[in-house]
């Protein structure tokens, strides 16, 4: 059994609550449990992190090095286009990162447009709203299995 880290990053706890026109009205508790029903359809197991301390989202990314996480999902929220603290974290990793967003940051203020995170993941999904963490999910496990086929 695979165990995937799924990391949310700052002000992500508000989603539900936080611009429904950008982010729409989930909860991260919904996407949370939704995820969780993806990973028993996988036959995996998650561990599901969110902060708003950068310091505290370096820490976890350390302890992936030893714990024996297999692959990473993160939304960063606003770190993922500043945060070289982050970047520099995941790419002491040597699993996949997939980076994902709810909104499509491309279509956003152009400050969005760049992720300092993408020098360091695999790829991004961005713009299905919840539906971009399952997709992250998804791949992250597909790139994790031992011969980087689809599982």
């Amino acid at each position: 059994m695979h165990e995937y880290l799924i990391l949310h990053g700052v002000n992500l706890n508000m989603f539900g609550r936080r611009d429904p026109a950008q982010y729409g009205t989930s909860t991260l508790a919904e996407i949370d449990a939704a995820l969780r029903a993806l990973a028993v359809e996988l036959g995996v197991r998650l561990d599901i992190f969110q902060t708003n301390h950068e310091g505290r989202m370096v820490e976890r990314i350390h302890q992936a090095l030893d714990d024996g996480t297999r692959g990473i999902v993160i939304n960063a929220g606003a770190w993922t286009h500043y945060s070289y603290a982050i970047m520099d974290a995941l790419g002491m990793l040597s699993i996949p990162v997939v980076e994902v967003h709810m909104s499509n940051v491309h279509a956003r203020e152009p400050f969005r447009h760049e992720s300092v995170l993408a020098r360091v993941s695999a790829g991004s999904i961005a713009g299905f709203g919840p539906h971009s963490y399952l997709l992250g999910l998804r791949a992250v496990h597909a790139l994790a299995a031992p011969d980087g086929s689809p599982c």
